[in-house]
């Protein structure tokens, strides 16, 4: 079995913090412009589409779909292998890199497209990781 202490430590910084409150209290969040709308991750203190510093915090559906993985073969000491390492469309529009859970770790289960939902993983008291498995429960 995986040892999870392996894993690395996000580091929440001023602008990531609302990020990490959330994942903590099972909440996916995200920014959005309060000038031009668009909404964005991962966190920053201006829109990366028109520069404007007039954010919001907006909390996601936590729906996605699958838009690009890679099964990684080689050992890690946080991760039972294989595992998958993935891009995921957020139904509020940015990609997400994260991993695939609670499925077979093969070509045939991921499927691009695939409808994915936010899960939640705590890792230590303060930092609880998000990662997403298939829409329609374990596959």
């Amino acid at each position: 079995m995986a040892d999870r202490t392996k894993i690395p430590r996000p580091r929440p910084t001023p602008e990531t913090q609302h990020f990490w409150d959330g994942t903590r209290d099972g909440k996916l969040l995200l920014q959005a412009c309060n000038d031009c709308d668009g909404v964005y991750f991962p966190p920053r203190p201006f829109c990366p589409i028109c520069s404007s510093r007039e954010v919001r915090i907006v909390e996601a559906s936590g729906n996605a779909t699958l838009y690009s993985y890679v099964i990684n073969h080689r050992p890690h000491p946080g991760f039972d292998g294989p595992y998958a390492i993935a891009v995921v469309a957020l139904a509020e529009g940015p990609r997400m890199m994260t991993n695939i859970v609670n499925c077979d770790q093969t070509p045939e289960a991921l499927q691009l497209d695939m409808p994915l939902k936010v899960t939640f993983e705590p890792l230590t008291d303060d930092i609880t990781l998000p990662y997403f498995e298939p829409a329609g429960g374990v596959q």
